[in-house]
């Protein structure tokens, strides 16, 4: 391949990945301002995804896998561990596997609280889905799910 068809590839690359991560980050802030706008006084959306991770991947994880997958500091990833074990969200509790470290655990209030803040981003929902079709938003996912594995690969390798 002649060396100006390779830079037009790698241009056209470089172009087409800015304006997807663009377009998905400015998602990600409305998204996350529409989603803390229903979210209880003194809640946030960070709170609200570690509470998802846990239902999504599975509980039992240690605060520094936590901070890992969610790419902040473990002291980040403490405050709003202890922030959720003050609510009863969750538990911390010894791992005893190592007796050094602890585990989070989802308690019963933990998940009723996910399972609210869901519903109360149902007005939100349905009337976005008036105007963006829930089957237009389910064709996007494949694409999107394949990214993200392959970006989580890329972070944890």
């Amino acid at each position: 391949m002649a060396q100006d068809e390779q830079g037009s590839d790698r241009g056209a690359a470089l172009a087409a990945f800015f304006v997807l991560f663009n377009e998905i980050g400015i998602l990600a802030q409305l998204s996350a301002a529409m989603f803390e706008a229903r979210m209880p006084p003194g809640h946030l959306t960070s709170q609200f995804a570690l509470l998802n991770h846990l239902i999504r991947v599975r509980d039992g994880r240690t605060p520094l896998e936590l901070a890992r997958a969610f790419q902040v500091p473990k002291t980040t990833m403490t405050h709003t561990i202890a922030l959720l074990e003050k609510r009863g969200h969750i538990a911390v509790r010894p791992n005893p596997e190592d007796g050094r470290s602890k585990q989070v655990w989802l308690t019963d209030a933990g998940r009723a609280f996910r399972e609210q803040a869901l519903a109360a981003m149902a007005p939100d929902i349905m009337e976005l889905a008036a105007a963006f079709p829930p089957e237009k938003a389910a064709a996007l996912l494949p694409g999107l799910t394949e990214l993200r594995k392959l970006l989580d690969e890329r972070r944890d390798g």
